[in-house]
């Protein structure tokens, strides 16, 4: 093999190597675009059956409940809240903590928030997303266990 032949096959090599890491690598807008996720209707008929949350954990009147379901010992709920993201965090939040709740974390970033707790002999997490099609409605699902 020839010193050029061999200078192009390792210029090709080197080529397609930096290709790949090129599209492993994305830029922030493919993060935003990521962590925002595909929007989809939040707003469904309110649950009619009991949720199986404890009765002290806080259900105001922005939330919505619309899906209930039991997975072994951890209750799942989903439904919504009537406001923004910011406006839903902050008062979801401050509902947790008055009805007695302890908050273990809470994060919030620009297109979801999660809020950790413990009570009622119960751990969990609600965790709030911005991705409904509705606008000032937020996502919520509650995650509740036994401690």
């Amino acid at each position: 093999m020839s010193f050029r032949h061999t200078a192009l096959v390792l210029l090709l090599l080197l080529g397609s190597a930096l290709a790949l890491v090129a599209a492993g690598c994305g830029g922030e807008g493919d993060k935003d675009k990521e962590s925002e996720g595909a929007k989809a209707p939040c707003k469904a008929a309110a649950l009619t059956t009991p949720t199986g949350l404890p009765a002290a954990f806080p259900a105001p009147g922005e939330l919505t409940f619309t899906k209930a379901q039991k997975d072994g010992p951890t209750v799942l709920v989903d439904g919504y809240w009537t406001a923004d993201l910011d406006k839903a965090y902050k008062d979801y939040k401050d509902q947790v903590e008055k009805a007695g709740y302890t908050i273990t974390h809470d994060e919030k970033d620009e297109h979801d928030a999660e809020i950790n707790y413990t009570g009622s002999g119960k751990a969990g997490q609600i965790a709030l997303k911005d991705n409904c099609t509705e606008s000032d409605t937020t996502r919520v699902h509650i995650t509740n266990r036994p401690e």
